[in-house]
């Protein structure tokens, strides 16, 4: 569990080589948070390589696609990361929504993928985590934890998967495909909300001192990854799009809580462009909005708890999404009764159509919450809201089935997706929405002090330093600290600089 601080020295030399030796033998070369941030710094080589290498395969070389340049094929790079803009005629309000797509990821097919890199890295080249000896145990409600097997298997490295018994059956099929054994998939009780399950096993097996646990809700390299590198793709697409309509300022940044790393993004562009920080949440289990709890389907924004690396105290609004939105539209978007209204009725381009395939449940939570921003604030024309895609559709057929058999048994046609669209997007209120004030951020930040004081075991002086942005503003300058000893863990590795 972190103790607050962020370790950017080397704490032991003899375990640090050790584990540059075992990943050179792997044939892992490990990319600097720069890399990911613009891959073009990536030597040319690595970048040529790649071209003829499958994106899903576990190579050491896919590490130089975990990040948000990579092309709609996954083989090349694209000038700006991949994204949709989403216009009023979907959207229902003036102002442009864009949404940046996590499904070009390497492997996972998600942007958690880079979560785990910005866990994992930081330890192995601060002599942290030894791969002779330790196993990387990755709790999660299903993306992160695939991201970190997916990290662990390419530097030969154990991972152990900890998530949900009641997560898609997508993600279990994945797992088992990469997991070195059945029993490094760890399945624990309930769904989505139960979070408190996943750490009661990851406490378990934190006992045996083989097991490094690499929580996500609590691990700073999560958020600093986020910052380094989500966040500058994000103001990319944004600078890009603003090129060609000079006007426009970026209002708002919108992400699912989660595990929190997201929204580090959200603390770049406020940075840069003063952008307000919108988190979403389930309504169905209203932790943030009015410290409440309850269960829901928006796989992949794990809640009842406020995570150690969420900086609450720059967060603006809060806004809650119906977990019946959300199963909704993904039926609205993925199937040929829905499409085919949206194009016949709602004269939506074929192009975005296709696009919306490549949303998954909690990207259409960020766009509804997007869409509740945008009537709570009076947002206009010329006020863009950025917000992301984790990952895609395609991990979700088997709770679009479930879905459809439980609501539409009679068959689901043009009256229904009509329905669907006039009442989710169309008729999306602006309830459950709070615009935080100091108070309102402080009640928010006191309520995890049950979770990771009490429950964790966090020193409350380390739980108390997160209010101050000096403390978020100090942990940025981790990625340029972690390069220098990742340039040097490569160089004892075996790998010759710029190579």
């Amino acid at each position: 569990m972190s103790d607050g601080t962020i370790v950017s020295t080397i704490v032991d030399r003899v375990v640090r080589d050790r584990a540059a030796r075992w990943l050179g033998r792997a044939g892992a070369r490990l990319p600097t948070f720069a890399e990911l941030a613009a891959p073009s710094r990536i030597p040319e080589a690595f970048r040529n390589a790649l071209r003829s290498l499958d994106p899903d395969r576990p190579e050491p070389a896919n590490l130089f696609r975990v990040h948000w340049y990579n092309d709609r094929l996954r083989t090349g790079l694209a000038a700006t990361p991949c994204h949709l803009v989403l216009p009023p005629s979907l959207t229902g309000v003036r102002s442009p929504i864009v949404m940046q797509l996590g499904c070009f990821f390497p492997m996972i097919g998600a942007h958690k993928v880079l979560a785990a890199y910005g866990c994992l890295v930081p330890r192995l080249v601060t002599g942290r985590f030894d791969p002779s000896l330790h196993k990387a145990v990755w709790p999660s409600t299903g993306n992160y934890c695939r991201g970190g097997i997916a990290i662990s298997r390419i530097l030969d490295c154990r991972g152990v998967a900890v998530l949900p018994e009641g997560m898609s059956e997508e993600r279990f099929e994945w797992l088992r495909t990469w997991a070195v054994q059945p029993d490094d998939i760890v399945r624990t009780p309930g769904s989505e909300s139960n979070v408190k399950e996943i750490f009661d096993k990851c406490a378990e097996l934190a006992r045996d001192p083989a097991n490094i646990v690499l929580n996500q809700f609590a691990e700073f390299g999560n958020y600093v990854a986020h910052y380094a590198c989500t966040g500058p793709a994000l103001a990319h697409v944004f600078e890009t799009l603003r090129a060609d309509r000079p006007g426009l300022k970026l209002a708002s940044f919108v992400a699912a809580s989660g595990s929190a790393g997201t929204l580090a993004a959200g603390d770049y562009l406020k940075d840069k462009f003063g952008a307000r920080i919108v988190a979403a949440e389930a309504s169905e289990c209203p932790t943030l909005l009015r410290n409440g709890f309850g269960e829901h389907n928006i796989q992949g924004i794990g809640d009842k708890h406020v995570p150690f690396i969420h900086n609450v105290m720059n967060t603006d609004v809060v806004v809650g999404v119906s977990d019946r939105c959300t199963d909704a539209l993904d039926l609205l978007f993925n199937s040929e009764t829905g499409l085919s209204y949206l194009a016949g009725r709602r004269h939506i381009d074929p192009e975005l159509l296709a696009g919306l395939t490549l949303i998954g449940l909690s990207g259409i939570a960020n766009l509804v919450a997007a869409i509740k921003t945008a009537k709570h604030l009076e947002l206009g024309d010329h006020d863009m809201i950025l917000t992301v895609a984790t990952d895609s559709a395609a991990l979700y057929g088997s709770e679009r089935r479930k879905f459809l058999a439980a609501n539409y048994p009679d068959g689901f046609d043009g009256v229904s997706a009509a329905e669907i669209f006039g009442q989710h997007l169309l008729g999306a209120a602006d309830n459950d929405v709070l615009e935080l004030t100091h108070n309102e951020r402080s009640r928010i930040f006191n309520l995890g002090y049950y979770t990771w004081v009490e429950q964790q075991g966090v020193a409350l002086e380390a739980f108390e330093q997160r209010r101050a942005q000096g403390f978020w503003a100090e942990l940025r300058e981790a990625a340029p600290a972690w390069d220098m000893l990742i340039a040097e863990f490569n160089a004892v590795a075996g790998w010759e600089k710029g190579c």
